[in-house]
């Protein structure tokens, strides 16, 4: 009994029972303040653009931006919608939404598959001249967009697909290539490599190997390149402006064209239902995928 109580004593003062005492040292109270400004300074913005979308524009010049709404008024969701002029036509938003699935959709099928291939061939089947294919692929990740707009204008005007959704839907795809494979590259070069040598010896050739053994592995790398390409085609602005042509603008373009338009009074209240709408896709994938986002970054980040 005696061994046991000092047995008993020596872990109490080694590993006290309760709570740990909370203590707000300086060190703490401004990591706190620093995450509270950090919060108001992004939530805020949030918080003007929903409450002035459910706002009347009365309401909205008699009244600070800050203030919620008297009543939740969802005219100016329905008219940024349907009914919004974008140019010459009023037909709402939602024409820019149904040219953003049709860009985006292809896009990230077309990026994800070339990107997973490029990553195979690089890990797995490597040639020569390997390496410098690579290190020129990843170069292209710093070369700024603009810098390729004139010759892709040329190269896609000869083909026949300037200003049409083929077109688009090419440029994201090349834009695209040096990140995804980026991506699949480094998952790939965690698998052991006993893997691949197995599938050889019985027989296995490329496309088996790649379909039946290393994709079904590649799952959380694949949700990353999914999600990745998914907003980076859903958010940008400048390609699709440039090679959509006016038929085929994605939802940021004609977002632009409604906030920026200067005929008449400017209906705020339609404009930030608009911003909303747009940023809405995104921000439903980010939130409903964000965890296999985070494990499929984990998982392709420790070479093994």
């Amino acid at each position: 009994m005696s061994g046991t109580a000092a047995t008993l004593g020596t872990r109490s003062r080694t590993h006290p029972a309760g709570p740990r005492p909370w203590r707000l040292s300086p060190a703490r109270l401004g990591i706190y303040l620093f995450l509270g400004a950090a919060a108001v300074f992004f939530l805020v913005p949030i918080w003007i653009m929903v409450a002035t979308a459910l706002k009347t524009m009365p309401e909205i010049r008699g009244g600070s931006v800050l203030l919620p709404p008297s009543s939740l008024d969802p005219t100016a969701w329905l008219n940024a919608w349907s009914t919004a002029c974008i140019g010459l036509e009023c037909a709402g938003i939602r024409v820019g939404f149904w040219n953003s699935v049709q860009i985006v959709v292809p896009s990230v099928v077309l990026a994800v598959a070339l990107g997973a291939v490029n990553g195979y061939c690089l890990s797995f089947w490597r040639f020569r001249g390997a390496d410098t294919l690579f290190a020129l692929m990843l170069f292209g990740i710093f070369i700024p967009y603009q810098i390729f707009v004139f010759p892709l204008i040329g190269i896609t005007a000869r083909l026949g697909l300037y200003g049409k959704l083929p077109g688009v839907v090419l440029v994201h795809v090349v834009f695209a290539m040096p990140i995804m494979t980026l991506m699949f590259r480094n998952y790939f070069a965690t698998l052991p490599i006993e893997i691949f040598k197995a599938a050889r010896v019985d027989g296995a050739g490329f496309w088996r190997i790649f379909t039946s053994i290393m994709m079904p592995m590649a799952k959380p790398i694949i949700v990353v390149a999914v999600i990745w390409q998914a907003t980076a085609s859903w958010n940008d602005y400048l390609l699709g402006l440039v090679f959509a042509g006016r038929e085929h603008l994605p939802m940021t373009a004609q977002l632009n064209l409604l906030v920026s338009a200067e005929m008449g009074a400017h209906e705020y209240n339609v404009d930030m239902a608009a911003t909303l709408q747009t940023a809405l896709v995104p921000l439903v994938i980010y939130f409903v995928s964000g965890k296999w986002f985070a494990r499929g970054i984990a998982a392709g980040a420790v070479k093994g």
